[in-house]
């Protein structure tokens, strides 16, 4: 799959591998491939991320993913079911923090077992990059281009594509982005 992928595709897909190490992790994840996504600059999805979320807002956007990665990574959905049982997931996070120390319950993946040395990718980041496949394929495009990994995140569902949404980073919005000439 990956010769098929454009070279801005595949310096995003490179990026997430350096995002999860500098993080510590070992495995990528969605939110990686978001942060990868962020660091573009003249790229098909870097121009429709400009446009949907300004830079003067991804501080927000990452303030956003931060925070629910230190809630274990559970969306406001999940936070609400949660919720309508009778579990304040906030007091759970508060009172685990106040014990081990703040981020304890990150959703980072760094101890998931057996480690190569080499970055793998999580189940949800595999998910993505196939759907990034599916989407291209559904818009007749010949190549993956980032703008087909961004629009994949929207749709994977998850806290990543709730963080997008809040920011005004939708499918459609992104569809709409991306079409046509590509004006930085």
């Amino acid at each position: 799959m990956f010769e098929r992928f454009t070279k801005a595709a595949r310096a995003v897909v490179k990026g997430a591998v350096e995002h999860a190490e500098r993080d510590g992790g070992k495995v990528v994840t969605k939110e990686h491939l978001l942060l990868a996504l962020l660091d573009r600059d003249d790229t098909r999805a870097a121009v429709a991320l400009r446009k949907l979320c300004p830079p003067d807002r991804r501080s927000s956007l990452v303030a956003a993913l931060a925070d629910a990665r230190r809630r274990a990574g559970l969306s406001r959905a999940d936070t609400k079911a949660l919720a309508d049982l009778g579990i304040d997931v906030g007091a759970i996070v508060a009172r685990v923090e106040e014990t081990h120390g703040a981020g304890a319950l990150a959703a980072d993946h760094k101890d998931s077992g057996r480690w190569s040395g080499r970055q793998s990718f999580s189940r949800e980041a595999k998910t993505v990059l196939e759907k990034s496949l599916r989407v291209a394929l559904s818009r007749k495009d010949r190549e993956i281009g980032d703008e087909h990994i961004l629009l994949a995140l929207t749709i994977t569902g998850g806290v990543v594509a709730e963080v997008l949404a809040d920011h005004g980073v939708t499918y459609t919005a992104v569809d709409s982005a991306v079409s046509g000439p590509m004006v930085p």
